[in-house]
């Protein structure tokens, strides 16, 4: 058959496993980026894996979604949709008729048992749970139905499902690579329902078979999925396969919150920061730290550094790792540095036109020649913390700005002296480059011996209409002197009809 295929002898095979349910959340990103690290530091397998046995939660186009967003972090895997193996199908929606293979063999060997309790009964029993504020667990009232009522009740066409016999009061311990040794009670075990009423497995058995025959050997996934261990460890014991190594990973919380990271706070979906404009490339180099200690001092990582330095040493026993914004804008920015004007310019129409974002880069490319919208986007990448940003800080480059009489009077006592002064200097000398210019307009004010702080901010007030902008003679000179003029000009207009 074809999942006894084998793999090279102690080969590192890692999976994420994904339910399209909806949008592939951060700490998703998160887990898949530990996993993908491991295998492919250790030259193993990364495989993706799409887990839609919960047929009633699933969201249309989900999968295409999840495979399109890894596409645009750059985390390519190595066996999954798309890009079939050995060990495929890679939907568990396809897998059906190997799980019952195994949900069978399981009832066989008395570690199974067939369950008629409808919904209504489950029900009433989880509420009466609720009730006594004590965890839920099945009464196994099936456990001991004669064989010959459990063939009758099948044979009429009633309706069942499979669970797990629990073994009672024992200790089931595990090795976690994280947490150590875990050891959980098997009376705290419900008997885990296996195989649904539809035909489709539960998660915890599927989980199990998948991993085996896929031949998973680390099994990197969130804290929350603790408690389900157990179950899993069992499951592996009755079916006499080896278990793969765990290790669970710290949930993710806001600063200052002591909860897990939920999709009622805000943007948590791994798209979303993509969309508002963060680089994929610092969005990574941010949650490789979620969870993640490098034993050094370095913060910037290439997502091959990373790879290099990855180990499940490194993985914190914590329960709650912070996820802060502000780093994350942090790390942003510094990669934002680096690009080279042209390849912002770039990235920005990218982004813009992938999200459908309104952005004024094309309005810009319109109104200015290549060489000076490069200049441009260098003045403003400073300033900028995602390409969100990028319209708020090029406006003024498009369009004059509105004033606001507070702001032209602040910052000197004589502002129409002061902007009369500037258009004296710019008419004086007809300039060829920013330096010659910068260096004109820097001697003029000095020799005036007024403070240059109170000359340059009405400058820029006038010209931008803004108190905070890159340097004011960098814009004058893009903008062109005709222009700057112009500006300096409307602005005095406005001084007079203030008075």
């Amino acid at each position: 058959m074809k999942f006894l295929n084998v793999r090279p002898k102690n080969q590192i095979i890692t999976r994420m496993a994904p339910s399209p349910t909806g949008e592939l959340h951060i700490g998703g990103l998160r887990t898949l980026l530990f996993n993908y690290a491991l295998a492919k530091k250790n030259n193993g397998v990364f495989i993706l894996r799409i887990e839609d046995t919960d047929q009633k939660r699933l969201v249309a186009g989900a999968t295409s979604r999840i495979l399109e967003v890894l596409k645009e972090y750059g985390l390519e895997y190595d066996e999954g949709p798309e890009k079939e193996g050995d060990f495929g199908p890679y939907i568990q929606s396809e897998r059906l008729n190997i799980y019952r293979e195994f949900v069978d063999k399981l009832l066989a060997s008395g570690h199974a048992y067939y369950c008629f309790c409808s919904q209504d009964r489950i029900s009433k029993l989880r509420s009466e749970a609720n009730s006594q504020n004590i965890p839920f667990k099945y009464d196994r009232y099936c456990m001991d139905l004669a064989e010959n009522v459990i063939n009758e009740k099948i044979n009429e066409g009633s309706i069942f499902t499979v669970r797990l016999k629990v073994p009672d009061n024992e200790d089931i311990s595990f090795n976690d690579e994280i947490l150590g040794k875990i050891t959980i009670n098997s009376n705290e075990i419900d008997d885990q329902v296996l195989l649904k009423s539809d035909g489709f497995p539960t998660y915890h058995m599927a989980v199990v078979v998948d991993d085996y025959l896929m031949r998973v050997s680390h099994v990197l996934r969130g804290v929350e999925w603790l408690p389900s261990t157990p179950k899993q460890v069992l499951l592996y014991r009755y079916l006499e396969w080896e278990a793969p190594k765990f290790a669970h990973l710290p949930n993710l919380k806001r600063v200052g919150s002591n909860k897990k990271l939920s999709k009622r706070e805000g943007d948590v979906h791994a798209i979303d920061f993509l969309r508002i404009g963060y680089l994929p490339e610092a969005v990574l180099n941010f949650i490789m730290f979620l969870g993640w200690n490098p034993k050094t001092e370095k913060e910037i990582y290439s997502l091959e550094e990373f790879v290099n330095d990855f180990d499940i040493s490194g993985l914190q026993k914590t329960d709650l790792v912070s996820f802060n914004t502000e780093k994350l804008d942090w790390y942003n920015k510094e990669y934002l540095k680096k690009l080279s004007s042209d390849d912002l310019n770039k990235r920005i129409t990218y982004w813009s036109r992938r999200f459908n974002q309104p952005c004024l880069l094309d309005e810009l490319n319109g109104s200015y020649s290549q060489n000076n919208v490069l200049e441009i986007l260098n003045l403003v990448k400073e300033r900028m913390i995602t390409f969100s940003d990028f319209n708020g800080l090029i406006d003024y480059f498009l369009n004059e700005p509105n004033y606001d009489k507070y702001l032209v009077s602040k910052y000197s006592n004589n502002p129409k002296k002061v902007l009369e002064f500037f258009l004296i200097i710019l008419g004086e000398v007809e300039f060829y480059n920013l330096k010659d210019m910068d260096s004109y307009v820097h001697m003029r004010v000095k020799e005036s011996n007024l403070p240059m702080k109170e000359y340059f901010m009405t400058l820029r007030i006038a010209i931008t209409g803004e108190t905070v902008s890159p340097p004011i003679i960098d814009i004058i000179y893009l903008l062109g002197v005709g222009n700057s003029k112009k500006r300096i000009k409307n602005c005095l207009d406005f001084i007079e009809s203030s008075l």
